[in-house]
């Protein structure tokens, strides 16, 4: 056998997991009541199957923060993360757009 044949023989080394493909998700913060969580309303717009109106759908989920930088009411990026709790399994990355107070 070559040096060749024995390169093509190796097999490729493994992609390391990439930080990138984890799902974001952009909502509104409804709750920041508990320590180093809060609360984010994830707001969806789809068509419904039979009538074609375009309807509402929204999700709640719960997002580690180290701090308790957010209010409520804030605009915030969350991002899939390994399970912290029971409910936690995600995390917020950034602070889109800051609540206007009234």
């Amino acid at each position: 056998m070559n040096a060749a044949a024995t390169e093509q023989a190796a097999p490729a080394p493994e992609p390391k997991a990439n930080v990138a493909n984890k799902r974001k998700l952009v909502g509104r913060v409804v709750s920041n009541k508990m320590q180093k969580t809060v609360v984010v309303k994830v707001e969806r717009r789809v068509t419904h199957p039979t009538f074609g109106k375009i309807i509402t759908r929204s999700s709640k989920y719960h997002a580690h923060v180290a701090t308790g930088a957010f209010q409520e009411g804030d605009l915030v990026e969350i991002v899939e993360c390994r399970p912290i709790s029971k409910t936690k399994s995600w995390a917020v990355t950034r602070l889109v757009e800051k609540s206007k107070a009234v």
